[in-house]
């Protein structure tokens, strides 16, 4: 016999996001965490050299139009690369970032350098800004994000960077995804970075979800899937350059692109269900 009218329709309606955000409570993943570069930013291979020179010219002509006291342009750049050569050489023995607009003001005062809060930041930006035109999101990143969020997800990041997190929110502000992440956490701002499990550990407590309930998208192995695994976290590799021709941890996910999420996050939460 045919069933009601009423029950067809109870059965058949679009779910509302009260009730995709009870179904998330229940799921396997209530969270997904993010790489920064080369996951939810595509830079590709990039030229450093190009990169810093453009970074010290719009930099030094900035410095300039607030008749500051940076010298010539050769010796406002040899002493940037210097201090930057030395900086990453010392992060590496101690397997931490450095704070890159920390760093801008010290060696900046020294300098006679004299700025206001919203000066120094633009300064980190005219750095970072050459970088910032060559990192792209996917074309349909808001839309994938929105789904992952409407489902109920709690969205984060978590990035080795030295760079300061004003320029890369700006970054990301001005792509349209910042207010995605709730959380958002720079290795620069920790005593340790990836693969240190520290920093997958505080990222589960910030954003409010055991390990075993957190997805974690990286496009590394080395830092981004073999730590998350290890802290208890589900792995999902994002192809790109950086693993291209690497063999992958057994267990491990991968996906072409962030657009591939939200199906590969459903079929987790069908097969593990809890």
């Amino acid at each position: 016999m045919d069933r009601p009218y009423s029950d067809t329709v109870r059965n058949t309606r679009p779910r509302s996001r009260a009730e995709r955000k009870d179904e998330t409570r229940n799921a396997k993943i209530r969270a997904v965490l993010f790489d920064l570069g080369d996951t939810l930013l595509n830079f590709g291979k990039i030229n450093a050299a190009k990169i810093f020179a453009a970074g010290a010219g719009s930099s030094y002509d900035y410095l300039k139009s607030l008749d500051q006291p940076v010298g010539t342009f050769k010796w406002y750049f040899w002493k940037n690369l210097v201090s930057l050569r030395i900086q990453r050489w010392l992060s590496s023995l101690r397997r931490r970032d450095f704070d890159a607009l920390a760093l801008l003001r010290s060696v900046g005062i020294k300098r006679g350098i004299r700025l206001n809060q919203e000066q120094w930041r633009h300064l980190a930006w005219c750095w970072y800004e050459p970088l910032s035109k060559i990192g792209r999101a996917e074309p349909d990143a808001k839309e994938t994000l929105t789904a992952l969020k409407d489902s109920g997800l709690k969205l984060g990041i978590v990035s080795n960077t030295f760079v300061s997190c004003f320029s890369l929110e700006k970054h990301l502000e001005q792509l349209g995804i910042l207010d995605f992440f709730t959380v958002r956490l720079y290795s620069y701002e920790f005593p340790f970075r990836k693969p240190d499990t520290r920093i997958f550990r505080i990222a589960a407590e910030r954003i409010g979800e055991p390990a075993q309930n957190i997805l974690f998208v990286g496009d590394r192995i080395d830092k981004d899937i073999k730590p998350a695994i290890r802290s208890g976290m589900l792995a999902v590799l994002k192809d790109a350059y950086t693993n291209a021709g690497k063999k992958t941890p057994d267990g491990t996910m991968k996906i072409r692109q962030i657009s591939d999420l939200p199906p590969l996050i459903e079929k987790i939460n069908t097969t593990y269900s809890i």
